[in-house]
């Protein structure tokens, strides 16, 4: 038994006769009167009452008929689940962040993802960048946002936008009501609160060759939110971005870091070898609105 020859028996029940069905699949009337004679003797039953006026299901055919048109309904269903996941309209894109994602630039990028008319979810997972190293590699992750410094070394990536750097400072300290710019050279003396695990400090690296020798790192295995609030405090200031500066903190003064490197650089990676074809689709997506919104 084969698939066309329940093809046929359905479309000979719909035409009523062997010869209009014949002509509505474009075969001859002999071929699909064979095709369901040796289905007959495949199932051993007459499915077909055959006379001058055309044909008429038995019982057993009817049956025979439900189930057919139950696995022809299979078949589409199997089709069209194909053809959604190959052209990338359903399924998941796992996306992890080093920074949150509360910039006006990517803000905007998701929100567009969102409104196109698919049924691919976007699940957001934050992490350090070892651990989204690992899970991305894992296959946990699909793509990351992260900061350039960040990349895993065998992903693939583009950038995705730039943000200015501010220095968050107590509103009590001297810096907060300063008439002159912020430079990297102000910040001499000064405690940086940066979040660090033991396994990965890539924020004070990065930090390092900026600020000079004439700083103290204090790291700390914390949120963006918890080491804000720990600057509130008094304990040191911290370097942040022009999207956290915009969204503000209570206690916390942001200023400008008037310096041609005090920029922080995020890019969307994932790895070349993926093959989800959801994947596929918001990378294109974000790649082609970047560059059309030339962000970076």
């Amino acid at each position: 038994m084969k698939l066309r020859d329940l093809e046929y028996l359905i479309a000979s029940v719909a035409a009523g006769n062997f010869t209009r069905a014949a002509n509505s699949l474009g075969i001859s009337t002999s071929t699909i009167s064979r095709r369901i004679g040796r289905l007959e003797d495949e199932l051993g039953l007459a499915i077909f009452e055959r006379r001058h006026s055309g044909i008429r299901l038995t019982t057993g055919g009817k049956d025979v008929l439900m189930h057919a048109r139950r696995a022809f309904a299979e078949l589409e269903a199997v089709k069209f689940a194909g053809k959604q996941n190959g052209i990338g309209a359903v399924g998941e894109v796992r996306l992890g962040v080093r920074v949150p994602p509360i910039s006006e630039a990517i803000r905007t990028l998701l929100g567009e993802w969102r409104s196109q008319p698919s049924d691919v979810a976007l699940s957001v997972f934050e992490m350090n960048e070892r651990d989204l190293a690992i899970a991305l590699d894992e296959r946990r992750l699909d793509t990351l946002l992260v900061p350039s410094f960040m990349l895993p070394s065998r992903a693939a990536n583009f950038s995705v936008y730039r943000e200015k750097l501010f220095a968050a400072v107590p509103a009590n300290h001297a810096l907060a009501g300063c008439p002159e710019p912020v430079t990297w050279r102000s910040l001499s003396g000064e405690t940086i609160l940066v979040q660090g695990w033991d396994e990965s400090q890539a924020e004070r690296e990065f930090l390092a060759p900026l600020v000079g020798t004439e700083v103290r790192f204090r790291s700390h295995p914390a949120s963006r939110q918890s080491l804000l609030g720990l600057v509130a405090g008094g304990f040191g200031i911290a370097i942040g971005t022009e999207s956290e500066a915009a969204a503000g903190f209570p206690g916390v003064v942001f200023r400008p870091v008037d310096e041609a490197d005090a920029v922080l650089q995020l890019d969307l990676a994932w790895l070349p070898e993926t093959e989800e074809p959801a994947v596929g689709r918001f990378v294109a997506f974000m790649r082609d609105a970047v560059q059309s919104r030339r962000l970076v």
